[in-house]
Order: C-alpha cells, then sequence, then structure tokens
C-alpha cells in the first residue's frame, strides 16, 4: 500500500458489484455483447409522475441548499410513508434523508461504532456492510445462514454471537443477495433474544416494495420492545427504480439520527433539492405501477429458476422477494475449461462464465457465502433469456 495512503485504506477493497460492471464495460468497450446480470437495478423506468415533479422543481428553482437532513415537506412525506405502510410513528427529528441509503448506513456505523465493538452481520449479506464497519473501526461478526433456514438468521445463531462487545445486529428483509424475508413471527423471536442486550438493530428494508412470496414485516414495528434502538432504513431506489436519484432515508432514535445529521453536514450536506421533491411524489403518489413491475420480476424469477434446474451443476431456491437468485454453483467444482482450467471456487466459475459466454455475475464469496453465484434478473425479457442461454451453453461445455 502506498505509504500516503491511511491505514484504513488496507481494510477496504472496492465493491464487487461496481467491479463486475467495470469488467463488463471495458468488455463492450472492445466489441463484445455483454449482459450484465450483476447489478442490482431495475431496468423500469422511473415512474412518470416522479419524474415529472423532480423536472417541476428545476423550473421553480428549487436548486438550493436545503437543510442537512431534509426539507420539511420531504420529511413530512417520509413520516406518513412510515404511519401508512408500517404502522410506525416517527417525529421529523426522528427522521434524516440522505444521498442514498448506502450514506446513511455508514454514518449510522460511524457514529456509534469504535475499535473493539462488533456487529453481527448475517450472511449472506450485502457486500457494503462488513467494509463499512471496519472503515468505522469496528469488527464484522459474520454469522453464516443455510439454505435450509430459507437463509434467514436463526434464534439460536443470533443468541450464539452476541457478546458484551455487540452494538449491532443487521437484518436485511427482503434479503440482498438471496430475497429471504423474515414473518413477523420470526422477528417477534429474534427481539426476544434482544431484549436483555443493549444493542442496536439496523433495519435495511430497502427492498420492502419487492415482495413475490408472504408479506413484508418491518423490523421495527415486529419489534415493538426495542423500537428505541432501531434505525430503520429505506429508500426509493429499489421500490421506484431510481437508483441514479440517489435519495434515501432513515427513521430512528433521535439521538442517533442527530449525529447522522452532524456527520452529514461535514461530508455531503443535503441531498439533491431535485431528488427531495421527486421522492416527496414517489411516498406520496399512486403506487399501482408497482403490479405490473411485481408480476414482470415473478416471471423472470421464475425463468431464471427453471434455467438453473435444466444447468447441471447450478440448483437453487425460489426466492421470495427483491429481483435476485443465489445459485449453488458448487456442482461444477473440479470440472475443467475448454482451455484446460480446472474450477474449483464461485470466483472461478464467475470468471468463467464472463470469459466464455459474456455474462457477468457476483460471486458469492463477495456475499460471505463461497459456491454461489447472485443472478440479478432484473433486465429485459429477450436479454435475460440469451443470458440464461449463454450461461447453460458455457456449462455444457465443462469436462
Amino acid at each position: 500500500m502506498n505509504a500516503r495512503l491511511s491505514p484504513r485504506m488496507s481494510v477496504v477493497g472496492a465493491s464487487p458489484t461496481a467491479e463486475i460492471s467495470n469488467k463488463l464495460r471495458a468488455l463492450a468497450a472492445s466489441g463484445a455483447d455483454v449482459i450484465n446480470l450483476g447489478e442490482g437495478e431495475l431496468d423500469f423506468a422511473t415512474p412518470a409522475h416522479v419524474c415529472e415533479a423532480g423536472i417541476a422543481a428545476i423550473r421553480a428553482g428549487d436548486t438550493k441548499y436545503t437543510a442537512v437532513s431534509g426539507t420539511a415537506a420531504l420529511k413530512a412525506a417520509i413520516a406518513r410513508k412510515f404511519k401508512r405502510e408500517n404502522g410506525l410513528a416517527y417525529k421529523p427529528a426522528e427522521i434524516i434523508a440522505g444521498t442514498g441509503a448506502k450514506q446513511l448506513i455508514f454514518n449510522a456505523f460511524l457514529a456509534t461504532l469504535d475499535k473493539g465493538d462488533e456487529v453481527i452481520v448475517p450472511a449472506p449479506y450485502w457486500v457494503s456492510y462488513p467494509d463499512m464497519i471496519r472503515l468505522a473501526g469496528a469488527t464484522p461478526v459474520i454469522v453464516p445462514g443455510r439454505a435450509e433456514d430459507g437463509w434467514k438468521l436463526t434464534v439460536h445463531d443470533l443468541a450464539a454471537a452476541l457478546t458484551p462487545k455487540t452494538r449491532w445486529v443487521i437484518l436485511n428483509s427482503p434479503n440482498n443477495p438471496t430475497g429471504a424475508v423474515y414473518s413477523r413471527a420470526e422477528l417477534a423471536a429474534l427481539e426476544a433474544v434482544l431484549i436483555d442486550h443493549d444493542v442496536l438493530v439496523m433495519a435495511d428494508d430497502i427492498y420492502e416494495h419487492i415482495v413475490h412470496d408472504g408479506s413484508f414485516a418491518a423490523p421495527a414495528a415486529a419489534m415493538p420492545n426495542l423500537l428505541d434502538r432501531v434505525l430503520t432504513i429505506n429508500g426509493v431506489s429499489k421500490g421506484y427504480s431510481m437508483t441514479g436519484w440517489r435519495l434515501g432515508y432513515a427513521g430512528g432514535p433521535e439521538w442517533l439520527i442527530r449525529a447522522m445529521d452532524v456527520l452529514q453536514s461535514q461530508s455531503t450536506s443535503n441531498p439533491s433539492t431535485i431528488a427531495q421533491a421527486a421522492t416527496i411524489a414517489a411516498l406520496d403518489g399512486d403506487m399501482s405501477f408497482l403490479d405490473g413491475w411485481k408480476e414482470t420480476l415473478l416471471a423472470r424469477r421464475e425463468q431464471v429458476v427453471r434455467a438453473v434446474a435444466t444447468t447441471p451443476g447450478l440448483s437453487a431456491l425460489a426466492t421470495p422477494g427483491a429481483f435476485y437468485v443465489f445459485a449453488d454453483c458448487s456442482g461444477l467444482f473440479g470440472k475443467s475449461t475448454p482451455d484446460g482450467k480446472t474450477l474449483a471456487t464461485d470466483l472461478d466459475v464467475a470468471g468463467y462464465i464472463l470469459d466464455a459466454a459474456h455474462v457477468g455475475m457476483v460471486h458469492g464469496s463477495a456475499f460471505g457465502m463461497p459456491g454461489h453465484l447472485r443472478i440479478a434478473y432484473a433486465i429485459e425479457d429477450a436479454r435475460l433469456a440469451i443470458a440464461l442461454a449463454r450461461i447453460t451453453d458455457a456449462v455444457s461445455r465443462l469436462t
């Protein structure tokens, strides 16, 4: 490492999903026909009424600084959303908006963690959690999940992982990369374990609106005895196809929101005024567009699950939420590529498929679960069909 860099840079790497996208862009620039199944982004356009609200804000000259944590109008819309959809009552001082949910998660960790602290991270996990925890000086405690448990944190595993050093437990439902959705009863059981421990709960609800099987329960609502210790993270990137708008929001205890506000004031300051106006329209507006989106996504999920089931060496469960299939690729270990290389890891498999089929996926090791591939199926139907056919063909060439 360059001596001019801070030692903290030795504990963090670039986002694996971003790296996959960069590799695919490089391949595309060389003339290859590449298909990206590695990025967590819907292919649908942002709803028209949301876009119009952003345009109207520009035309009205709504392009100046706002309060660091968001306008009063945006906070009111967020409060209405929490009350209407989740049964949660947050005051303006308990709400903050930021430049994406990712920033808010990082600020929460930075505000609360120090050397020697621990954060329980159920695996498979979103790729950025461990690195953000390390950047805040703490230690991620990875608790591996199991397919037979639906990839969800169990009461037994949670109890075993808790120590006096534990500061946070992360609950991501629907989960990235598995799509696992915690039921209200499962969350209540976890609450019973946590009630006697002075631990904060990070409820990452960003995929809330993309549930195919069962129903969504907000941890903050399902764990009422822990309400003053739960930080609910959400945003408009996934449910409204607004990844590029960069608007996340959070609700939680006032002392924590205030600290996150201070950090934000010294880093990014307020989120874009244009994105704030668009988010008000999103949160207060008609959501019937989601019905069609979810119908399309469900059909794509079934298409991927069928393709995986008919490809020797791959297997996967149907995912209850989000827009991923988390496929087991360990059945391909030990096989040889046409040029004689032996596949020994999920990274080997992902690399082979990228080279042989020009289809990008993120390897399971990036999510703390080796031996798997995350297939993001939120791409146009015809392109998805081509990608799946290429994967099957590439696997058929292994010996």
